[in-house]
C-alpha cells in the first residue's frame, strides 16, 4: 500500500526538500564544532534519515529506507557537501531553516505513523513510531555530537506538534481502513496535518510559547524526617579508647 504523501511528484519533491534541509542543519552542527568533512556527511545523513532508519528497524521493514533509497541517501550526502561550502549562508537562514525543519517534522510524523499503521501496528505504537521518525534523526545526531537533544534543549513546541500530528494521522488511517475516507480525502487530511504541525511549531517560536516546567512550591507537606535519619556520631579516638579499656 502506498503512503498518501508519496503518491505524486509534488509531495515527493517536498519530502526530498525536507531531507535536504534536515541534512543541512545536521551538517551545520558538525561545522560549528569544527569537525571534518566526513563528520559533516555523517551528521547530515543521520539527521535527515536517522529517524526513518530507527522506525524501519523497529518495524522489521528491512533494509531501512535510509540506506536503501538511493535518492534519499544521495540527497542527504549532497546536503553535507553543500553545507561544507555554504555554511555561513546556511547559518543566516534562521526562519527559512526553521520553517523547513517544521515542515520535515510534520512530513516525517505523518509518513512514519502511516507506514506503521499500514504494517499493522496499533494506534499507540504508530504514534510512537511517527514521533521517532520526526525526531529520531536529530536525537541520533545530538547523541553522536555529545549535545543535549534538540527536542529537550528547545523549550518551544517541538515534540508536541509531532505528537499531535501522529495522533491525528492515526485517526485518518483508521478512517481509510474503515472505508469512511477515500484516497483523495486521506491526502487532503494528511496535508492539513502537516500544515497544522508547521503552524504550531512556528507560532511557538514567534510568540515564545513554551511548555511549563516543574511547579514552583514553597511548602513541603510531608513532615521532616531528618530526626529519623540522624545517627550517633562515633569518633574514632573514642572507639580506640574503648578498645584499649576493654583490653586491660
Amino acid at each position: 500500500m502506498e503512503l498518501a504523501l508519496e503518491s505524486n511528484a509534488f509531495f515527493m519533491g517536498v519530502e526530498y526538500l525536507a531531507v535536504f534541509c534536515c541534512g543541512l542543519m545536521g551538517g551545520l552542527c558538525a561545522v560549528r564544532k569544527n569537525y571534518d568533512l566526513i563528520a559533516m556527511l555523517i551528521t547530515a545523513w543521520l539527521t535527515a534519515l536517522g529517524g526513518g532508519i530507527v522506525r524501519d528497524i523497529v518495524l522489521g521493514s528491512l533494509p531501512p529506507v535510509g540506506i536503501s533509497d538511493k535518492g534519499f541517501v544521495i540527497t542527504a550526502l549532497v546536503s553535507g557537501l553543500v553545507v561544507a561550502v555554504f555554511h555561513p549562508e546556511v547559518d543566516k537562514l534562521k526562519w527559512s531553516m526553521l520553517t523547513i525543519d517544521a515542515l520535515s517534522v510534520g512530513l516525517f510524523a505523518v509518513n512514519g505513523t502511516s507506514k506503521a499503521m499500514i504494517l499493522g501496528m496499533s494506534g499507540m505504537t504508530s504514534v510512537f513510531l511517527g514521533v521517532i521518525t520526526a525526531l529520531g534523526g536529530g536525537l541520533v545526531r545530538d547523541m553522536l555530537l555529545n549535545d543535549v537533544p534538540m527536542f529537550i534543549r528547545d523549550k518551544h513546541w517541538y515534540a508536541i506538534p509531532s505528537a499531535v500530528g501522529s495522533v491525528l494521522t492515526v485517526f485518518v488511517c483508521k478512517g481509510v481502513q474503515a472505508h469512511v475516507l477515500n484516497f483523495n480525502a486521506e491526502v487532503v487530511l494528511d496535508v492539513s496535518i502537516v500544515v497544522l504541525v508547521v503552524v504550531m511549531r512556528l507560532l511557538s517560536v514567534k510568540f515564545n510559547i513554551t511548555m511549563p516546567g516543574a511547579m514552583v512550591r514553597h511548602e513541603i507537606f510531608l513532615p521532616s524526617q531528618s530526626k529519623y535519619l540522624q545517627r550517633p556520631v562515633i569518633h574514632p579516638h573514642v572507639e580506640d579508647d574503648d578498645r584499649r579499656d576493654g583490653g586491660d
